[in-house]
Formats: C-alpha cells, sequence, structure tokens
C-alpha cells in the first residue's frame, strides 16, 4: 500500500514537524529555507522511488530490514521510519550505520524522543557492520545518500556479502577514480588519445565520477543485480543527482565483468581492480 503522498506546504501529511524541527529541516517556527526544501525534496523523491521496493519485500515476507550506510545525522532513516514504517507497524527496521560517535549519539536520543523503537543507529565501520550481531543477517534494502566518497562503494560492498534483494544508491564526491586518473595521465597520453577525455582536470573530476558510477553499475551487474541508472530530482536541486536502483535477480554476471575489467585497463586503473571486484 502506498502512503507516500503529495506533499501539502513542503510536508507530507501525517508527518511529525517536531521531528523535522529536531533534524533542523524546520526553524523552531515551523518555517522552511531554501536549502531545507531542497534537501527535503529530495529525500522525498528517494522515498517514492524505495517505498515499492519496500512493498515487493513484504510480498515474501511480513518485515523488511533497511540498512542505510554513511547515515550522516540520518535525515533518510528518520523519515522514511516516520513515513513508510511507523504506519504500517509491521515489525520492519532500519539501521542506521555511522562512524561519528557524535551522530550516533544523537540519533538514539531523538528515536527514543519520538518513540521509534524500529530504528537504531551504530557505530560501525562497513567491516565491522558485515559481522555485526545488531544487523539482521537477512538485510532486504541497502540504501546510501550522498555518502561522500568511497563510503558509496562500502554500500555496495556490504549489500553484496549481505545479498541485499534491493539496493538504492545517490553517490556524493567521488574523488579516488579521479586521483588515479589524474596520476597516470601522463602516460595515458602517450599511449592513447582516448586520455583527452581527462586530460584538463575539470574533465579529469567530472569524468572521473562518471566513470565511478559506471564502473559500480557494473559491479553489480556482475553479481546477478538488474541495475536502473536515473535521476533523483531536477539538477536545479542538486548537482549530486544520479540514483542507482538494484534488484538481485541472479542474472549470469560474466559479461558485465569482462566488460569492468576491460574498462580498468583502458584507462589505466586496473589498480582499482579490489574495489571494484567484490568477491
Amino acid at each position: 500500500m502506498r502512503r507516500v503522498i503529495e506533499e501539502k506546504n513542503g510536508l507530507r501529511e501525517g508527518q511529525s514537524e517536531e521531528l523535522l524541527k529536531e533534524l533542523h529541516i524546520l526553524t523552531r517556527d515551523g518555517k522552511m529555507n531554501q536549502d531545507s526544501r531542497r534537501k527535503l525534496k529530495q529525500i522525498y523523491h528517494l522515498a517514492r522511488f524505495i517505498e515499492p521496493l519496500l512493498d515487493k519485500v513484504r510480498e515474501e515476507h511480513p518485515n523488511v530490514t533497511l540498512v542505510d550506510h554513511g547515515a550522516g545525522k540520518s535525515y533518510l532513516g528518520f523519515i522514511l521510519y516516520d513515513l513508510l514504517l511507523k504506519p504500517v507497524d509491521d515489525g520492519s527496521r532500519i539501521c542506521s550505520v555511522e562512524r561519528r560517535d557524535e551522530l550516533v549519539r544523537k540519533g538514539k536520543t531523538l528515536a527514543e524522543k519520538f518513540g521509534f523503537p524500529g530504528i537504531s543507529f551504530l557505530k560501525l565501520s562497513v567491516s565491522e557492520s558485515i559481522e555485526s550481531e545488531d544487523i539482521p543477517e537477512r538485510v532486504d534494502v541497502v540504501t546510501a545518500l550522498h555518502a561522500c566518497d568511497t563510503a558509496t562503494d562500502d554500500a555496495i560492498r556490504f549489500a553484496l556479502m549481505k545479498k541485499s534483494r534491493f539496493i538504492a544508491l545517490v553517490p556524493c564526491c567521488q574523488a579516488e577514480v579521479a586521483s588515479v586518473l589524474n596520476r597516470n595521465k601522463g602516460v595515458m597520453l602517450k599511449s592513447t588519445p582516448l586520455a583527452e577525455i581527462w586530460r584538463h582536470p575539470i574533465h579529469t573530476r567530472e569524468f572521473g565520477s562518471h566513470l565511478t558510477n559506471v564502473l559500480r553499475s557494473l559491479q553489480l551487474e556482475a553479481h546477478g543485480y538488474q541495475v536502473n541508472v536515473t535521476e533523483l530530482v531536477g539538477w536545479e536541486h542538486s548537482m549530486k543527482n544520479e540514483l542507482i536502483i538494484a534488484e538481485r535477480k541472479d542474472f549470469p554476471g560474466e559479461k558485465a565483468a569482462r566488460h569492468l575489467g576491460e574498462i580498468l585497463r583502458q584507462f589505466g586503473i586496473e589498480e582499482l581492480k579490489w574495489r571494484f571486484f567484490t568477491p
């Protein structure tokens, strides 16, 4: 049953305004500045994409486990819980994984204040989260909203190790691939005219970002996922606007793995093979 509905005055019907004030999305007098409006719009759009994934999971078993990596201040986790989990009250849960202790403590305090027993806050690295007994063995959905740099890749690694049914990612600043492209630029310019694509620094940054998400998509396909890449919201709301949604279908992944390896070789970034070839 779909519960994310059209907003009224920028908010959803039944949504806790007090929670949004605590998250500093609303001011104390209930107003919203332009930056908060953009932030909330992005989360609402992502919620629209995530809601049907939760419905599909519930067709197979009665509740959902969602793990949000690089949760930060847990805007996404709190709003998903408030809008989509709390009204159903079927034992579904959200695990917000974040490495910064102060944000984990703040999340726990807010969850207790608003009576959200199904959302937990865990101070864990990705390797710790894979083995953590605080995260259920069955993970249905993995999310990462603007998790910086390699945190998106950490979320992918976690999802693959857990064999998550769905993955929803909105990548943020991706510097690792661009850094390797830049370091190997001189050698590549001597060997292939393709290196002209990233010769200038601005192109190195932008192409590195694009290439990173191409590699991530191929990585997921290599593990049998069906991948859809689209825009989250209009570009006027955020420049970090790419949404990757993957569903585990157990499709043959040999072709994607072959293409992944070939791209790493052709662009001179084979040293990153360890990141994109998850066991």
